[in-house]
């Protein structure tokens, strides 16, 4: 993790120095184009008017209005968006995406935004299993994950046996499809980070929980092509933002004040 903390040492120390001067600075209007999956709630999803909401899109917007940026957004599944930022097709990619060493060989990583646990979603009258000990126990049990992503990992790893082909793991192209095979009864668990998490139980009426320790924290970042110059001007805005409590304000709206579904 040397690496990762040299460049966060770096970025912490350009965000310092903007906030010692004074004032963020000035992109002048530029248009930058974010890629998103609008599949994570609550930091993007659809609302129920088919529109693009939540945390993330909130902090871009304040992001923008400080640093003066023209924000573009177009939508890309998870699988392809970590290539398709490094190959330079899009300028930075949101999408609760953690902060990890082998990703940061391929795209930069802002500053982390948001940190996080992963906790294992179940249905609310879940009673076969209470733990990943007990999960794993049970050759039964089904596990849903996106190939690629962070709860594919921690399932295969810290829950299952390690192998990547497990027939127990059952993939999925978006977050929100493993959820709903949860509730439909095709899988008996996903594994997600405790702010989605918190965020569907909290929507479900009864119909989901959270079982067990957490297994893990996360940071979150977004990302950007290699050497991007976006990368210093948005570290010190989301600097200035944790100062101020605007990330703070921004928690509380989408983890405890909004209701998925509404």
């Amino acid at each position: 993790m040397k690496f990762l903390a040299t460049v966060a040492a770096g970025a912490a120390m350009l965000a310092g120095i903007a906030s010692a001067e004074g004032a963020l600075p000035d992109l002048g209007g530029r248009e930058i184009v974010v890629v998103t999956e609008n599949a994570y709630p609550p930091l993007q999803f659809l609302d129920n008017a088919g529109a693009a909401i939540g945390w993330e899109y909130d902090a871009m917007a304040e992001i923008a209005a400080r640093l003066n940026l023209n924000v573009v957004y177009q939508n890309i599944s998870w699988d392809a968006m970590i290539p398709a930022v490094s190959e330079g097709q899009f300028d930075m990619g949101m999408t609760g995406i953690t902060i990890r060493e082998d990703r940061a060989e391929v795209v930069d990583f802002s500053d982390s935004y948001m940190t996080s646990q992963m906790v294992m979603l179940v249905r609310g009258d879940e009673e076969r299993f209470t733990d990943a000990a007990s999960f794993a126990a049970d050759a039964d049990l089904l596990m849903a994950a996106q190939p690629g992503t962070t709860p594919f990992y921690v399932g295969v790893y810290e829950v299952l046996d390690g192998d990547e082909a497990n027939p127990r793991i059952k993939l999925f192209e978006t977050f929100g499809a493993g959820v709903e095979a949860l509730k439909n009864g095709d899988v008996d668990l996903v594994l997600t980070d405790g702010t989605a998490g918190n965020g569907y139980v909290a929507a479900s009426d009864g119909g989901l929980k959270i079982v067990g320790e957490p297994l893990g924290t996360e940071d979150f970042g977004f990302i950007f092509p290699k050497g991007s110059d976006l990368v210093a001007p948005i570290n010190a805005a989301i600097a200035e933002m944790k100062a101020d409590g605007t990330i703070d304000a921004l928690n509380v709206k989408w983890f405890l004040d909004y209701k998925l579904g509404q």
